[in-house]
């Protein structure tokens, strides 16, 4: 079965920096478009960054231009989320997804492989 197992979660000052990595099991990770997703309390499920199967689509919003960085390891099936300059307004669960259609897509319904998310907090 599939199995996406997101780590590098926890606490970090603003300012500061974190990478979170995602390692896939029960896919062909090499063809599969990758999402980093985050959920904070009260709000809905958003994409901070996707990345297609071929790395010739990737997505950012907005809010994380410029500070995170999505990248992929097909030899180690894992796809990464380099963060920086974390502000509190980044505190969330963290999740990753993946599926073979979504094409660096940043909509949430595009994805049919979910983790179970991590946790980041960052303080001020």
């Amino acid at each position: 079965q599939v199995q996406l197992v997101e780590s590098g979660g926890g606490w970090v000052q603003a300012g500061g920096s974190l990478r979170l990595s995602c390692a896939a099991s029960g896919v062909t990770f090499s063809s599969c478009d990758m999402g980093w997703f985050r959920q904070a309390p009260g709000n809905e499920r958003e994409c901070v960054a996707a990345i297609s199967w071929n790395d010739g689509n990737t997505y950012y919003a907005d809010s994380v231009k410029g500070r995170f960085t999505i990248s992929r390891d097909n030899a180690k099936k894992t796809v990464y989320l380099q963060m920086n300059s974390l502000n509190p307004e980044d505190t969330a669960v963290y999740y990753c997804a993946a599926d073979y259609r979504a094409y660096g897509s940043s909509l949430r319904r595009e994805y049919n492989y979910w983790g179970q998310g991590t946790q980041v907090t960052v303080s001020s």
